[in-house]
């Protein structure tokens, strides 16, 4: 075991709006090391959500990913051989990582020619309330209360 926790390393702003969580979404959404493309990717997606919603693309992404944010989770937590679904209140850096797995997970599942069509598409469905990635953040709160019994066995 790691004597101390590993300290977390700063992120640079993203060049376009000096957002550290723009670069932290981009280094989510990018494979094989290439930033440029995952960076071209996701403004290209913010420029096709501000040319239909007439509304800027920064505001509609900052909107989905406070949609998608999840308050609560289910963790598993074995008691006396029998395995229980705890209901939890998300970390904050935790609830951001999530917002942002399922927002990628679900723009790269859609239908579309590109990513970045794919990406603006999920990001104007979540602003909206709708789409798989909030679906998701529902499911989550729906399990959460199902499970509200076990908040006992919370550590």
């Amino acid at each position: 075991m790691r004597k101390q926790q590993a300290k977390k390393l700063p992120l640079a702003p993203d060049p376009k709006f000096g957002d550290t969580l723009v670069t932290r979404f981009v280094n989510c959404m990018m494979w094989d090391g290439k930033k440029n493309t995952a960076l071209n990717i996701f403004y290209d997606a913010l420029a096709k959500v501000e040319k239909n919603l007439g509304e800027p693309g920064y505001d509609v992404w900052k909107r989905a990913m406070a949609n998608v944010a999840p308050g609560v989770e289910v963790r598993s937590r074995r008691i006396g051989g029998a395995t229980f679904q705890i209901p939890s209140e998300v970390r904050p850096d935790r609830k951001i990582s999530l917002t942002i797995k399922w927002i990628i997970r679900y723009s790269r599942e859609r239908n579309g020619r590109t990513m970045a069509d794919k990406l603006a598409n999920e990001l104007v469905a979540a602003s909206k309330g709708e789409g798989n990635s909030v679906k998701k953040k529902d499911d989550t709160h729906r399990m959460a209360e199902a499970n509200k019994a076990f908040a006992h066995f919370r550590v």
